[in-house]
């Protein structure tokens, strides 16, 4: 089943009035390599900035994990506007095997086109445009049933979409409370080196429930699978909050 969102950029959806994540909430994860254990990460809503005049999330996943081969320091941070989800700062600020990757992109969602710090050159930009860490946040407000794709062409980088998301399946997973939840499985690509490309063949175990807490994160790298698994979680007083106490 197919369940497209337009092969042009689309009208996004109105996001709802209390969104399942606020400033403050902070994820927790183990990085396990197969059976061993790598290192951790982190996603967080670490606070709400203002990008040029533009109230926004700040929203940053960290990993960062070591093995007798490789050892990296990976930052994602973005800025998405608190009204309408949209990203208007992405920065990749990497560290693998002491090489060091930084770039910054500021995104001008009303003018349609983003800018790398350090070049003079504009590319254009969906009207409505994501960037890999503002997507976590994405699919948790977004309704999702299993057996269904979707397809956006919201990535800011507009050569490189679209973006799509299969719901795979439900699965039951343990949250670090010892509760059971039932569990979407998806598999997101976007056509990029990243996280989300189709080689990393990445899967998110998100809550199906209010909450859409990702609670496990896999994904490949070039030496191997990478396990996230929720271990701790500090949830501020939201309404999914208080519906899961």
């Amino acid at each position: 089943i197919v369940a497209t969102k337009g092969g042009a950029p689309h009208t996004p959806t109105t996001p709802p009035a209390t969104y399942p994540f606020a400033v403050g909430e902070k994820l927790s994860y183990t990085a396990k390599l197969g059976m061993l254990t790598l290192g951790s990460g982190t996603l967080e809503v670490a606070s709400v900035d203002t990008v040029r005049g533009v109230e926004s999330f700040r929203l940053r996943f960290r990993l960062k994990g070591k093995t007798m081969f490789y050892s990296l320091d990976d930052v994602l941070e973005s800025w998405i506007g608190t009204s309408d989800l949209n990203s208007r700062r992405f920065v990749q600020d990497f560290v693998e095997n002491e090489k060091v990757t930084k770039r910054q992109y500021e995104i001008f969602p009303d003018s349609g086109f983003y800018r790398e710090h350090g070049r003079e050159a504009t590319h254009e930009a969906p009207a409505d445009p994501l960037d890999d860490a503002a997507f976590f946040y994405f699919v948790r407000v977004t309704p999702l049933e299993v057996g269904k794709t979707y397809t956006y062409h919201r990535y800011f980088r507009k050569d490189k979409n679209p973006v799509t998301i299969k719901v795979l399946k439900r699965e039951r997973m343990e949250l670090p409370d010892g509760s059971k939840v039932q569990c979407l499985v998806l598999h997101p690509t976007i056509d990029t080196k990243g996280l989300f490309s189709k080689r990393s063949e990445t899967r998110i175990w998100l809550t199906d429930d209010a909450r859409r807490l990702p609670v496990q994160i896999r994904t490949k790298f070039p030496f191997g699978t990478i396990t996230l698994r929720l271990r701790d979680m500090v949830l501020p007083g939201t309404a999914a909050a208080a519906m899961s106490r």
